[in-house]
C-alpha cells in the first residue's frame, strides 16, 4: 500500500479531497470589553454556536439546549451515537461520533467552534460523516482498497470514557477483512483539557506478519473568512506536491513563511507538521500540535466555489504520508492536539 509523492502526482486527478456542500460556517464573535457585557456576550455566543452546531448535525433546537452541558453517550435525531465531552471548569465541549470515530466539534470555553462539518453531511450512518477530524486509514487517497480506507465508515466501540475523555476502538470485521485481511487493533483517544483538545491514534499489529499502512486525520477547520486567515508554520523552503499544477500535479518549493489562500488548494507538504491557523475575524489562533507520528500536512480548499462554501473552512490535515511498515506485535502512535489562543496584537 506504499504510495510515493511521485505516484500521488500521477493519480492526483482522482484523489481529490472530500466534496464540500453549501456552507455558511459561523464563528463566535469577539466579546465586548466590559466584564458584564463580556459574560453576556460569551453566553450568547455559546448558545448561538451550539445551535449552529446542532443544525449542521441534524438536531432540533430543543435537543441542542437539553444536551448543551450534558456529558456522556448520547444519540442524535438520526439514531447515531456520539460521546459528548464537557470540561467542568472551562465549559469547553467536544463531540465524538462512534460511526467513523470522528470528532465533529470542539468549542472552547469562550464559545468558538473550531471544527467544521458539511451542512449536507449524512448523520445517519448511510455514508462517512463529511467533515470533522475524519480518519483516513489504512490508506490515504486512492490505492489498493477504497478511497481513504475504511476507518471513517465503520462503527468504533467505546473502550472507556469519562466526562472529559473517551477511548474508541476499531478491530477487524468481516467488512474490513474483505478488503484488507490484517490483524490490527486501532484505538483513538480524545481528551478535553482545560486549554486544548488532544487526540491519540494507536495502531497495533496483533498478528505475526508485518503490514503496511498510511494514516491521516482529514481535518476541516472553521474560519471566519479566507481573507482573515493566515497559516503559519515551517513551510518556507519545503518541497510540496501541488496536485493542481501541470498535467496531474508537480513538485514545487514553498517560498513563503506564512500562507494565505487566494486560489484553489490541494497541496501535500512533506516534512511540515507544525501549522498554526490565525484568524483575524475571531481574534484567535489554533495551533495544530503534531507531536508524534504525524509528519506531513495536506492543505485543501476549493477556492471560488460558492456551492462548496469555500470561504468559511480550510482543510489542514495531519498525515503520515509514507507508508508505515509495522512488524508483528509492534505499534504506531499519532499524537495531535488543537490548542486555541488569542491572537497577539
Amino acid at each position: 500500500m506504499k504510495l510515493s509523492l511521485a505516484l500521488l502526482a500521477a493519480t492526483a486527478a482522482t484523489s481529490s479531497a472530500f466534496t464540500v456542500g453549501p456552507q455558511a460556517f459561523n464563528v463566535a464573535s469577539r466579546a465586548p470589553s466590559s466584564s458584564s457585557a463580556l459574560h453576556a456576550s460569551r453566553a450568547a455566543d455559546k448558545i448561538a454556536s451550539r445551535s449552529q452546531w446542532a443544525e449542521a448535525r441534524g438536531y432540533t433546537a430543543d435537543a441542542a439546549d437539553a444536551s448543551a452541558s450534558v456529558a456522556g453517550l448520547l444519540t442524535n435525531d438520526d439514531g447515531l451515537e456520539y460521546v459528548k465531552l464537557v470540561h467542568p471548569d472551562t465549559g469547553a465541549t467536544s463531540e465524538v461520533y462512534l460511526f467513523g470515530g470522528v470528532v465533529t466539534s470542539y468549542i472552547d470555553g469562550e464559545g468558538t467552534e473550531f471544527i467544521a462539518v458539511r451542512p449536507d453531511a449524512k448523520m445517519d450512518g448511510s455514508k462517512p460523516i463529511s467533515g470533522g477530524l475524519s480518519h483516513c486509514w489504512p490508506q490515504f487517497g486512492p490505492g489498493e482498497i477504497q478511497q481513504h480506507g475504511f476507518a471513517r465508515n465503520v462503527a468504533w466501540t467505546v473502550k472507556s470514557m469519562t466526562d472529559t475523555s473517551v477511548e474508541l476502538e476499531m478491530a477487524p470485521s468481516d467488512y474490513t477483512k474483505e478488503m484488507w485481511d490484517k490483524e490490527f487493533l486501532c484505538t483513538f483517544t480524545v481528551t478535553l483539557e482545560d486549554d486544548q483538545l488532544t487526540t491519540k491514534m494507536n495502531v497495533d499489529n496483533k498478528g505475526e506478519e508485518s503490514f503496511d499502512f498510511q494514516a491521516a486525520l482529514h481535518s476541516y477547520f472553521t474560519v471566519s473568512a479566507l481573507d482573515n486567515l493566515e497559516i503559519a508554520g515551517s513551510f518556507e523552503g519545503k518541497e510540496f506536491l501541488n496536485k493542481l499544477a501541470g498535467d496531474g500535479g508537480e513538485m514545487q518549493t514553498e517560498e513563503r513563511s506564512v500562507l494565505t489562500i487566494g486560489e484553489e488548494y490541494d497541496r501535500v507538504y512533506t516534512g511540515v507538521n507544525d501549522p498554526v491557523l490565525k484568524d483575524k475575524g475571531t481574534g484567535k489562533s489554533l495551533s495544530i500540535l503534531n507531536t508524534a507520528g504525524w509528519e506531513d500536512t495536506v492543505l485543501w480548499n476549493p477556492y471560488g466555489d460558492e456551492g462548496m462554501g469555500y470561504n468559511n473552512f480550510v482543510c489542514v490535515e495531519s498525515v503520515k504520508f509514507d507508508s508505515v511498515s509495522l512488524d508483528g506485535g509492534a505499534s504506531w502512535t499519532g499524537d495531535m492536539a488543537l490548542k486555541p489562543a488569542a491572537l497577539e496584537e
